[in-house]
């Protein structure tokens, strides 16, 4: 009599296992360690870098693209108000943003993530951590930030972008300026939220969450407006290192 019980081919166990759902309790303790160190670690690298723009966009643009170049003049302006650049310390978009702070004698970080085929840190960087997870990358790149902006990119930068959004629109952090930069490579993403509004899946106010522009002085003015002045933003005096924490300068 033949068995009813499906041929399962054993190459694929390890993804049976893992959709199994939970682990063993073994398991499952040493996955919430390791992400707890994991964490504690971004937190303490990331402790005194100051207030923060954080910059989306692509990995795959070389330097003598226009959106690169635009990106590093837009990131040196945004250094010369005095924030930190902040972004996923990659190529591409990352890099020019990096790079852009370096030029204006700015502050840049970046949170890098550990891949399969590691992404590689860009070398403008002055400080900069890496992560096992994008979740955890996604929690230090939202929590220092007063502004985001969302230059193109890919499925990584959409997913920044919306989960910075989501965030501000159910009030899980403040209302940080939001910019999508590059109104004709967003187009159709445009067209998407305005069909969303249309059909009432988001209010009728969440499309003024964000500036859609290409000019870099509409930028700068908003930065002024809703970060500086309305965080109440001020120089402050230079921290000093805790040793017994093992903090460095």
């Amino acid at each position: 009599m033949k068995s009813t019980n499906p041929v399962i081919d054993p190459g694929k166990n390890a993804e049976i296992q893992f959709l199994e759902g939970p682990h063993s309790r073994l398991r499952e303790l040493k996955f919430t360690i390791r992400t707890m160190i994991d964490l504690i670690k971004g937190l303490r690298s990331m402790h005194f870098i100051g207030p923060c723009i954080t910059f989306f966009g692509s990995a795959r643009f070389k330097e003598d693209h226009p959106y690169y170049l635009a990106t590093r003049e837009l990131a040196a302006e945004c250094a010369k108000l005095g924030f930190t650049i902040l972004t996923g310390g990659g190529p591409g978009i990352m890099e020019a943003a990096n790079r852009g702070a370096k030029d204006a004698g700015g502050f840049s970080v970046g949170c890098n993530i550990c891949l399969p085929v590691e992404q590689r840190r860009n070398p403008y960087l002055d400080k900069w951590v890496f992560m096992r997870h994008f979740f955890l990358r996604k929690v230090l790149l939202v929590k220092y930030s007063f502004a985001f902006i969302v230059m193109p990119g890919g499925f990584g930068t959409l997913d920044e972008f919306f989960e910075a959004l989501t965030l501000i629109q159910t009030h899980k952090i403040d209302n940080f300026p939001v910019v999508i930069f590059g109104r004709k490579y967003h187009g159709e993403l445009l067209r998407h939220i305005a069909l969303m509004k249309n059909r009432g899946t988001i209010g009728d106010a969440d499309d003024q969450l964000y500036l859609v522009t290409d000019e870099k002085q509409e930028v700068i003015d908003l930065l002024r407006e809703k970060a500086i002045r309305q965080f109440g933003l001020r120089p402050k005096r230079k921290y000093q290192p805790l040793r017994w924490l093992f903090e460095k300068s």
